[in-house]
């Protein structure tokens, strides 16, 4: 079994930073790729940004530019830098890891709220 937890929400004004972590324990034999998602009130759970074992990342058009994402191989843990924000940024953001064995395991979700 493999566990994920978020990490690093909280509130913010809008121009703000936040830094999110996802941190995977438990049994697993190595993580492939992690992914933020983030959901905001009455809508879908879309992609934010992810990036792979090798380094490779993805962003949504909406963050790039603004956000990025990184991870530590020897902490099995993913982090996404978010500059910048905006009110539009106000979601529940959610971490996703994929690791063999054939494991693909969602946080509990992080609260992050832009407002004035």
């Amino acid at each position: 079994q493999m566990q994920v937890v978020e990490s690093g929400g909280g509130s913010v004004q809008p121009g703000g930073s936040l830094r999110l972590s996802c941190v995977a324990s438990g049994r697993f034999y190595g993580i492939n790729n992690w992914g933020w998602y983030r959901q905001a009130p009455g809508q879908q759970r879309d992609l934010v940004a992810t990036i792979t074992r090798d380094g490779i990342s993805h962003y949504a058009g909406s963050v790039k530019g603004r956000v990025t994402i990184s991870r530590d191989l020897a902490k099995n843990t993913a982090y996404l830098q978010m500059n910048s924000l905006e009110p539009e940024d106000t979601a529940v953001y959610y971490c996703n890891v994929q690791a063999a064995p054939a494991l693909d395991v969602w946080g509990q979700g992080t609260l992050v709220t832009v407002s004035s």
